[in-house]
């Protein structure tokens, strides 16, 4: 009875075909991959470049300030006591003026007259009664050199650029007495070595000696142009100090003969 059941509901049942043999697929050898260059990779350090067309492009990559009212008030200040130093005005406003204030002495003058002149436009932007006290108060001493770091990097950003205190040993001891300025703002807009050591260097060295007791060697590092403000540490004699053996930069901006021809 089932067999009968079966044959007589065979036709009814729907027919499933059955599955073709698919071709064949030959594989082919992959010869190569096209893919697009890799990001950065965050987190990963790029080897510096020792090409000269980088150093050059990192020399003369700007860096923008967004200056404060403090700023452009002490800014103007400065610049205006220079002006009145030297005698030389100019219609310029914030940094420019003080920077072609510099540039016209460094242009007028010699290198002896340039020194005495910032020296004197120095003397006149900060009151002598302040730094005669602070003078008095402030030996040298460990606490008065981290003071005068630790100070610079606060209040001077808007002459020397971005800032930082670091460590050193001095008489066997460690302190953090240095000031790193990792980009010096008034070297990058100058281009100049000659008005780095001869309108900044030497006379902010004697300025802050004789007016603050505070001896301080400032290196510059005319390759990435940044500096570093020693305290407590006096300066070498102009004749052995590396800076002042120093060609200018092709770029510079004054084109003047320093102690070292200009390159350009």
């Amino acid at each position: 009875m089932e067999i009968q059941f079966l044959s007589r509901n065979r036709s009814n049942l729907p027919s499933i075909p059955l599955p073709r043999r698919l071709p064949k697929l030959h594989r082919l050898p992959v010869l190569a991959v096209l893919t697009r260059p890799p990001e950065k990779i965050t987190g990963v350090k790029e080897k510096n470049s020792s090409k000269p067309a980088d150093k050059v492009r990192e020399l003369t990559r700007k860096t923008v300030y967004n200056d404060n009212w403090f700023d452009k008030l002490a800014i103007n200040h400065l610049s205006k006591s220079v002006q009145a130093a030297t005698g030389l005005r100019n219609c310029k406003t914030g940094y420019e003026s003080l920077v072609q204030a510099a540039m016209d002495a460094s242009q007028k003058f010699s290198l002896i007259q340039q020194r005495e002149l910032v020296l004197q436009a120095l003397d006149t932007a900060f009151p002598r009664l302040i730094l005669d006290l602070i003078k008095a108060v402030m030996p040298q001493s460990q606490f008065a050199r981290e003071y005068f770091a630790a100070f610079t990097t606060l209040f001077f950003v808007w002459l020397i650029g971005p800032c930082e205190v670091r460590e050193s040993e001095l008489n066997g001891r460690k302190e953090k007495n240095v000031v790193h300025i990792e980009k010096c703002r008034f070297l990058e807009e100058t281009n100049c070595v000659g008005m780095c050591t001869n309108l900044c260097k030497v006379p902010s060295q004697t300025f802050i000696k004789h007016s603050l007791g505070m001896p301080v060697n400032m290196v510059p590092n005319f390759d990435d142009m940044s500096c570093e403000m020693i305290f407590g540490q006096d300066p070498p004699m102009p004749t052995e100090d590396p800076a002042f053996n120093q060609p200018c930069y092709k770029l510079c901006k004054t084109k003047q003969k320093h102690r070292v021809k200009c390159s350009s």
